[in-house]
């Protein structure tokens, strides 16, 4: 079946997250050099990244803290110089091409506001986890995209930088998936068998994405 749909997971992919985790280092009163540190010793060990917070304050609630953050007129926030510079090129070019775009990720409801208003016209759908009642890596989430996506699994690529939270639940779906190589997760896991195997395609920049998808969907493949 060819490619008809590619949808996009947000941090790390399509947001770089650099910015929003360094005010977070900020929140906590530790050195941003340190919190990086720790962040990437935590997803190299396999552990939720949650628990990077844990390390810095016990009993930290994310949640609660971010509306702590909002209240104190520091809400989660990111925008245009946040995007990677590939993001838009490469969107233009699968629109134009006639696939179908969509964005869904474990987002909260504040930003997935941003996303619209980000992406607005540019793609046909964004979804996230607070929208949906379901976060990745849980199957109901992608059985959520699933649901929105206009085609079968097997025609829905799904685009993401984590191989546990994207590719591994996006492939157990029946989908596509592409593994984008940038952000902490993706530099610790590149080099995994799993990695090299699980993707449908592994790319360096989102720029790749147009020509691959046209080379897979050929016919004579």
């Amino acid at each position: 079946m060819a490619i008809r749909a590619v949808v996009f997971d947000v941090g790390e992919c399509l947001v770089d997250e650099t910015r929003e985790y360094g005010t977070w280092a900020d929140w906590l009163g530790v050195p941003r050099h340190t919190f990086a540190a720790m962040f990437g010793a935590v997803i190299a060990q396999g552990r939720d990244y949650r628990e990077t917070f844990q390390e810095f304050r016990p009993g930290f609630d994310l949640t609660e803290q971010r509306e702590a953050r909002a209240a104190a007129g520091q809400p989660e926030w990111f925008g245009e110089d946040d995007l990677y510079p590939d993001v838009r090129p490469a969107l233009a070019k699968l629109r134009a091409d006639g696939l179908w775009l969509g964005i869904a990720g474990n987002q909260t409801v504040r930003a997935g506001c941003l996303l619209r208003g980000l992406f607005t016209g540019d793609v046909d759908l964004i979804g996230t986890s607070d929208d949906w009642g379901a976060s990745k890596p849980d199957p109901l989430f992608f059985e959520r995209v699933a649901e929105v996506v206009p085609y079968d699994n097997d025609e829905i690529l799904y685009v993401g930088d984590r191989i546990d939270n994207d590719l591994r639940p996006g492939a157990a779906a029946g989908m596509h998936t592409a593994l984008i190589r940038r952000g902490p997760w993706a530099t610790i896991q590149w080099d995994s068998d799993e990695a090299r195997q699980l993707p449908t395609f592994r790319v360096e920049s989102l720029a790749e994405l147009p020509g691959l998808i046209a080379e897979f969907n050929t016919p004579e493949r």
